[in-house]
């Protein structure tokens, strides 16, 4: 049995991570920092030990993985505190505040001999497992442009440090490394990438809209889109290749349901993740253009920490290497380096740098 700390216990642990676990045989919740004890206890139980410091709970020997969900200015010296005392590491996303601190964690990782992962879950949307699926069949031909839209409508900023200057916040940094590690995950590494960032709302504090485009030395690009006033949201992704095109309109279900207090079990997915929007294919067959529906693969969640589960009992593959997130961090770093400029931020041979 693996015995699992959770660092902080607002909204991402709450809905994601502390469910998700529950779900995966194996593992246990042994203990949580957070001010409010008694709301751990309402959603762990009373046997869950309560840390008023995340440093007390990273100083416990009987903790082998330590999973970070507190505010992103904190993701860095956490993750560092932990692997110095020689945890497992999970860093819910964005992995840190800079490249370079990501750099920096997984150097020490490496010297510690831990695993460190990030907590990249849209990998396992069901959008995202239809579109890898169409994109090994070669369904559409070469991909020639696509667009990812990860649309809200919030027209009132709320009160929280995601969207306080200063913070660590933004939509850049909250959504931008979904969208990112998306692309890279589908297209791999482009060769430069250009950010136009936005405060729409009066009342906004930080960015609050982005477009980025990526473009690839083949000619591919790749527009990322986030925005919270988009009452009509655009389609979560389109795929136009010389083939032929694919449209997915609507979100994945599952943070909804886990928000709804609904949770999966690893040994009976049949009912989890179920996506009711189907696709769109279009395809040319001789002269005509030809409209099949696509249906969309089940969300898939939980295999996050299944495989977390199995990478530590050295068994399986880490299911996110916190170097594939390192990328998702230097485009991040590059990104505003564009939005700064107004210009177009060159990529090449920043992967490795």
């Amino acid at each position: 049995m693996l015995r699992i700390g959770l660092l902080g216990f607002g909204y991402a642990s709450q809905t994601f991570h502390a469910p998700l676990i529950q779900a995966v045989p194996g593992l246990r919740i042994k203990a949580v920092s957070s001010s409010d004890p008694a709301k751990v206890h309402r959603a762990l139980g009373t046997d869950v030990q309560v840390y008023g410091q995340a440093e007390a709970l990273i100083a416990q020997a009987d903790v082998d993985l330590v999973v970070i969900a507190t505010p992103n200015l904190t993701h860095h010296a956490l993750a560092r505190a932990a692997l110095s005392a020689g945890k497992h590491v999970v860093v819910d996303k964005p992995f840190t505040s800079t490249a370079a601190q990501a750099a920096e964690l997984i150097a020490l990782a490496n010297a510690r001999r831990r695993h460190l992962s990030v907590f990249h879950n849209r990998r396992w949307d069901s959008t995202a497992l239809t579109v890898r699926k169409l994109l090994r069949d070669a369904a559409l031909g070469p991909i020639r442009h696509a667009r990812m839209h990860f649309d809200r409508y919030r027209p009132q900023p709320r009160v929280r440090w995601r969207e306080a200057e200063g913070q660590g916040g933004g939509l850049w940094m909250d959504l931008g490394p979904h969208l990112l590690d998306e692309a890279l995950l589908y297209f791999g590494w482009p060769e430069a990438i250009q950010l136009d960032l936005a405060m729409l709302r009066p009342q906004a504090q930080i960015d609050d809209h982005f477009q980025a485009v990526l473009r690839y030395a083949d000619g591919l690009r790749v527009t990322l889109h986030a925005s919270c006033v988009a009452a009509v949201p655009g389609p979560r992704i389109e795929l136009h290749g010389l083939k032929g095109s694919y449209v997915k309109r609507g979100m994945d279900q599952q943070e909804d349901a886990l928000k709804a207090g609904l949770l999966p079990k690893l040994e009976d997915l049949s009912a989890w993740g179920v996506d009711p929007d189907d696709g769109e294919l279009v395809v040319q067959e001789g002269d005509a253009l030809v409209r099949r529906t696509v249906a969309t693969e089940r969300g898939a969640y939980p295999e996050y920490y299944r495989q977390m589960r199995d990478c530590i009992l050295g068994t399986g593959n880490n299911p996110v290497p916190a170097d594939e997130a390192l990328k998702v961090m230097r485009l991040l770093d590059l990104g505003i380096v564009s939005a700064r400029t107004r210009r177009e931020a060159g990529a090449t041979g920043a992967s490795h740098a």
